[in-house]
């Protein structure tokens, strides 16, 4: 098991201006599970294609435990990688498959055997061992190429988006299975994905990027409750959290036809007359009359819930939508406009020039 450290380190592909990766520091601890995460481009899989030795490090440099790994070739860093596509051998049995790491090594057939036996053990694979990879589901062959890292008793497990082959029903169960083994084995674990879903119900901490840049490294219910800036509180949450621009005035913050007061000591540091406000779908409430006006556009049952997909009354149909969660047995009807309010102590600021949020 072994620590990861990235110590200021940026990629920058040849005739790219911006670094997919620009000056990344990130600490992961030993038998930690970390999630990368953020939009398509953000430099996640880079980064960790960093990590595996498949991608040169242009500045700064990369640490597994104390050895620094900038220029050592891939298979000589002690890491496993788990593919998007499973990049399993056709010809091959599970088994060999699951082994063929190990007797590239040299290991002794008995030795490689017994280890293939007590990975496909933990990963209920036992019965599958003689089978072909054609023969098994999307699943089944995710678990073999799960197997195959295992075998090999790595210092840490990459995995590049390892479900996105899978059907939503699969990945689901898929994910628990994941996370589950790797609280097993103990092994320092860096899982790309761009589904924030994943990434929430996964890791011990989550990472997220934009455009090469990390945003914030925190635990799920810290980034959920707690995002430092406005593309984490846009990007964390399903739906995503409502960002509104309002004025500020002596007493608060004005929400439409409320006032929401505010200790001004949380303004001190922006000298804007407006900021963004932040709130959660589930922390809007109907209201009568003061509040935010918000026309209903979409109403989506979920039995007993609902939410309401809606916009400022008066914008136009390409406006930002208003999300909120309802009470699903007494929704609001489309087409009708209805006024929403922020409850007590669950609103979240941001400076409305840099997005930093503003306050504890």
């Amino acid at each position: 098991m072994a620590t990861v450290t990235f110590d200021n380190a940026s990629r920058v592909y040849a005739g790219q201006e911006r670094p997919a990766v620009d000056n990344l520091n990130l600490d992961i601890a030993d038998g930690e599970f970390l999630v990368l995460v953020g939009p398509s481009g953000c430099g996640k899989s880079t980064s960790l294609r960093m990590l595996a030795g498949l991608e040169e490090i242009d500045a700064g440099r990369i640490l597994i435990g104390e050895r620094d790994v900038t220029d050592v070739p891939p298979k000589d860093r002690d890491i496993a990688m788990v593919f998007q596509n499973y990049a399993l051998y056709p010809h091959m049995t599970v088994a060999d498959n699951m082994g063929f790491a190990l007797k590239i090594a040299g290991t002794p057939k008995a030795e490689i055997r017994k280890r293939v036996e007590e990975a496909a053990d933990i990963l209920d694979l036992r019965e599958y061992l003689d089978r072909k990879p054609k023969a098994l589901s999307g699943g089944q062959r995710q678990r073999v190429a799960m197997g195959r890292a295992i075998v090999r008793s790595p210092q840490v497990f990459l995995m590049d988006e390892p479900l996105s082959n899978l059907d939503a029903k699969l990945r689901v169960s898929t994910r628990t299975q994941i996370a589950s083994l790797q609280r097993r084995l103990g092994v320092t674990t860096v899982y790309v994905t761009h589904d924030q879903t994943e990434a929430m119900t996964m890791g011990d901490r989550v990472a997220v990027l934009n455009a090469g840049v990390l945003q914030q490294v925190d635990t799920p219910r810290r980034m959920y409750d707690h995002p430092d800036n406005v593309f984490v509180a846009g990007f964390i949450g399903s739906p995503a959290m409502n960002l509104v621009e309002q004025p500020l005035t002596e007493g608060g913050v004005q929400f439409g036809g409320a006032l929401i007061p505010l200790d001004r000591s949380t303004l001190s540091d922006t000298e804007e007359k407006a900021v963004t406000v932040g709130v959660r779908p589930e922390d809007l409430e109907l209201v009568d009359g003061e509040g935010l006006a918000v026309e209903v556009d979409v109403v989506e049952e979920l039995g007993a819930d609902a939410y309401v997909y809606g916009r400022l009354a008066g914008s136009d149909a390409n406006a930002k939508p208003v999300i909120a969660r309802v009470d699903g047995r007494r929704p609001p009807a489309k087409g009708e406009t209805v006024h929403f309010r922020p409850k007590q102590g669950h609103i979240h600021l941001f400076d409305v020039k840099s997005g930093l949020r503003l306050g504890d």
